[in-house]
């Protein structure tokens, strides 16, 4: 059986195991965190999660891992079928994750494990928050769904991801950098009415401690 291996607190493991819960793709989960052994470098090459496990194969990169299960898993789909708009969808994703979080990632250590950037690595990241939420925000729908009017990979990406770079940003950089277009709380009660969304929130409480313990053991 496919394995989702990662940790229940990365919002890109959460986003894969939202995506399999949502199209009742059987899995299991190995939980494992990064590592730069020889033997998970055979699994993962850059020593990161999520990845799959497939019949021995892996697969790494979140977003590789969504386009594998919307090509080998296509009777649920969680992109928009019209072309163009299935790229919009992609696109949202691309803009969240590159140019929203990936900045704000530089802000964690400080936001959440008690360490401290340096002023560059603050003004660099705020500079590029303030560029990428402008461009997100002409993307956005939140109609009722981030990408229109219904549930897509990009709420997948949106509903992990956005809060936590909206903490990320207020704790170093002394405001919300994505303010103007945080989810609404509409919107949030709206996802975690989901069954599967409350599952994964349950589990990500469940797990915060042993990763704090992962982490000051690094």
């Amino acid at each position: 059986m496919m394995k989702l291996c990662g940790f229940p607190v990365s919002n890109y493991y959460n986003k894969v195991k939202l995506a399999l819960l949502e199209k009742d793709i059987a899995f299991q989960e190995e939980k494992v965190f990064p590592a730069q052994s020889e033997a998970f470098l055979a699994r993962s090459p850059m020593g990161k999660v999520p990845f799959l496990d497939i019949g021995g194969q892996s697969i790494a990169e979140s977003q590789v891992l969504i386009e594998y299960l919307e090509d080998a898993y296509p009777a649920l789909p969680l992109y928009p079928s019209d072309p163009i708009q299935r790229a919009k969808c992609r696109e949202l994703i691309q803009f969240i994750e590159l140019h929203l979080e990936l900045p704000a990632r530089t802000l964690y250590s400080q936001a959440f494990f008690g360490g401290k950037v340096s002023d560059e690595t603050r003004a660099r990241a705020a500079d590029a928050l303030k560029r990428g939420a402008s461009a997100f925000g002409r993307l956005v729908k939140f109609a009722p769904y981030v990408a229109g009017t219904t549930f897509t990979y990009a709420d997948c990406a949106a509903y992990f991801h956005l809060p936590v770079i909206a903490r990320a940003s207020k704790a170093v950089l002394g405001e919300d950098a994505i303010a103007d277009l945080a989810p609404p709380r509409a919107y949030l009660d709206m996802m975690k009415q989901r069954p599967h969304v409350q599952r994964i929130d349950a589990e990500r409480t469940a797990g915060a401690q042993e990763f704090m313990e992962y982490v000051s053991k690094r």
